[in-house]
């Protein structure tokens, strides 16, 4: 009687196929299938004239990936079966073809996935990297201008995203949509030593392909967001650094330290501002 309820048990639980003999196929990493994401239909933007744009304020702003609420984006900076970070994303689909990659935020200007490989190589021209001698035995041996590949993923820094905030008079409603991303490493991997840009994307070309890759939620593991959530529901935490101006400039080339916030604070104050004062009450 043992040995048939615990034969029952195993075939309701999945542990083996419908022959009786178990193939690796019958294995899932969970409870069940999960299925929302993988099926997950893109929520489009509507149409919009330019006609209907009575207003329009063009605005970059820096995620900065060191901050608590933006850690979703970072990690993990390893490869890992069961998640997988903002960047491992983008660049696993710039490799495969799927999304391209820029040398210049107007989008003119392609970067071959070959040269943004050439990127990950060392900063310090070398790195750690294991090899095997004459007899099979593994060792670790400090190697020159060897590539890293994960080089990138550790030191990926922060994202530059290129937005344009506009009035719809058509819908009576303030809206945002995100134009471009630019992604930021630090320089010979050290928070001091600076930033430097590595590539661009065309970010509604992006929605896609980040509507299908999962975000880890530390209160709830079966309500996870995608990656198109977040930046759809604006669920990240940034600081403008630019505003569209007649000279071109960015906010710390005239402002610095806690200046520099201010000005951030104020360009954004203005956004809102002007929604506010279209309507009385």
């Amino acid at each position: 009687m043992k040995k048939i309820l615990v034969l029952f048990v195993l075939l309701s639980s999945g542990l083996f196929s419908q022959n009786g003999v178990f193939t690796p196929g019958d294995y899932k990493d969970g409870i069940y299938v999960k299925e929302n994401a993988v099926n997950k239909r893109l929520v489009p933007y509507t149409y919009l004239r330019e006609a209907d744009v009575t207003w329009e304020r063009r605005v970059w702003r820096r995620i900065d990936l060191r901050e608590k609420r933006n850690h979703a984006l970072y990690y993990p900076t390893e490869f890992l079966v069961s998640r997988t970070s903002f960047l491992q994303a983008l660049t696993r689909n710039i490799m495969n073809g799927t999304l391209l990659a820029f040398k210049d935020e107007q989008f003119m200007e392609l970067l071959d996935p070959k040269d943004l490989r050439a990127k990950w190589v060392a900063q310090d021209d070398s790195t750690d990297q294991e090899l095997v001698d004459s007899s099979g035995n593994t060792y670790t041996q400090r190697v020159a201008g060897a590539i890293d590949s994960l080089w990138l993923y550790r030191n990926f820094s922060s994202i530059q995203v290129k937005e344009d905030w506009f009035f719809d008079r058509e819908k009576s409603v303030l809206e945002v949509r995100i134009i471009g991303l630019e992604i930021y490493a630090y320089k010979r991997g050290k928070e001091d030593a600076g930033e430097f840009s590595q590539f661009f994307v065309y970010f509604p070309a992006c929605r896609p392909v980040f509507a299908k890759y999962e975000v880890f939620n530390p209160k709830n593991d079966s309500e996870r967001r995608t990656f198109e959530d977040i930046f759809w529901k604006r669920q990240f935490a940034s600081q403008i650094v630019k505003e569209s101006n007649v000279f071109d400039r960015t906010v710390d080339s005239y402002s610095k330290g806690i200046d520099a916030l201010l000005e951030s604070d104020r360009i954004k104050q203005d956004i809102f501002q002007f929604e506010h004062d279209l309507w009385q009450f």
